[in-house]
């Protein structure tokens, strides 16, 4: 199993809205077939893996593991139940059953109906944590919240400055740091900042120092005040406005109309979900990654702390929850906490 999860993780970027999933396939102990869920609409993992056997004949002496559930519903692709099925396993072994509605139990129903032996919840927490997004989105109707920010060894996210006044912004972070944030926008399906941080650091929100696809970008901007000469209103790439005013799409800008622009996180999180928008990584600034975590409506908070000091400035959230993970990368440290 712990082998689904490893060759599931390749599909990280490419698959959502369906989950990451790997398949083995073993006979007598031995791994005579695998394949993982490399890109959405396309073959799911049973069948990869099926399909790379070199002889089928040993099928109906074989055990297939997937990290799981196999779907018993057509969408883009057949039924993988009915391809397990059809193939006649004997045994089937599971880590998570799908919460979709579409599936949940009911793949594993249509298997053991068949006849044939299944096992399930096989190391079922590291399942969920690989698909946390995934099934986040569909128990709790909300995208997985990630707080990202980079911080100065003496607690502060940045100098005050203000609009058009000349400064640039406070680079916290080294070089090595900034390829893996952006490996992080890959890996989501879409990435947040607040109004002054559009307007003070003209992002591009990208991932421009990491090959894959672009997050979905957010702004906030409850009056309609950032001035479309900004990169992200003229690169030509999907960007999603939120704002008090109107709702409307020009070309590749869209205006998304919130009712309580004071009260944003959980309006802004149910919009995503009815989008089927998994994931959303919130990079700033203070204020909104504050809102967020004053409405405890965040999953996982990336801490990057540099050995810079400034002596005064904007200072950073205060979270309280588990620390899951602390690692140097170049001469910055990145703490992860999770919200439990």
């Amino acid at each position: 199993m712990r082998r689904c999860f490893e060759i599931a993780k390749q599909g990280a970027s490419s698959v959502a809205p369906n989950p990451m999933v790997g398949c083995v396939i073993t006979h007598n102990d031995k791994i005579i077939g695998e394949g993982y869920h490399q890109r959405y609409g396309e073959s799911h993992a049973e069948v990869m893996a099926i399909n790379s056997i070199a002889n089928p004949d040993l099928l109906p002496e074989a055990t297939l593991y997937v990290n799981l559930e196999p779907c018993a519903h057509h969408g883009k692709t057949p039924p993988c139940a009915d391809l397990i099925i059809e193939k006649k396993l004997k045994k089937v072994v599971v880590s998570n059953l799908d919460p979709y509605v579409e599936v949940a139990g009911k793949g594993l129903q249509r298997i053991r109906e068949a006849g044939i032996e299944i096992d399930f919840e096989v190391l079922e927490k590291e399942g969920r944590w690989l698909n946390r997004r995934f099934f986040t989105h569909h128990e709790e109707n909300r995208p997985y919240i990630i707080l990202k920010w980079a911080q100065t060894n003496d607690g502060f996210l940045d100098y005050h400055r203000q609009e058009d006044d000349g400064s640039e912004p406070l680079k916290i972070s080294g070089d090595e740091m900034n390829r893996v944030v952006h490996r992080w926008r890959s890996e989501e399906s879409s990435i947040l900042v607040g109004k002054n941080t559009a307007a003070l650091d003209n992002p591009s929100l990208t991932t421009r120092l990491w090959p894959g696809d672009d997050p979905l970008r957010l702004v906030i901007d409850p009056q309609l005040q950032l001035k479309d000469s900004l990169k992200m209103f003229q690169d030509g790439k999907p960007l999603w406005v939120f704002n008090a005013l109107k709702e409307y799409c020009e070309r590749e800008v869209c205006y998304v109309r919130i009712s309580d622009p004071e009260n944003f996180p959980l309006e802004i999180s149910r919009h995503l979900a009815q989008n089927n928008i998994q994931s959303v990584i919130i990079e700033g600034g203070s204020n909104t990654l504050n809102r967020f975590v004053s409405a405890n409506l965040w999953d996982e908070a990336r801490i990057i702390t540099s050995p810079m000091r400034i002596g005064s400035g904007i200072p950073t959230p205060e979270v309280t929850g588990k620390i899951f993970s602390s690692e140097m990368i170049g001469n910055d440290l990145l703490q992860v906490y999770l919200n439990e």
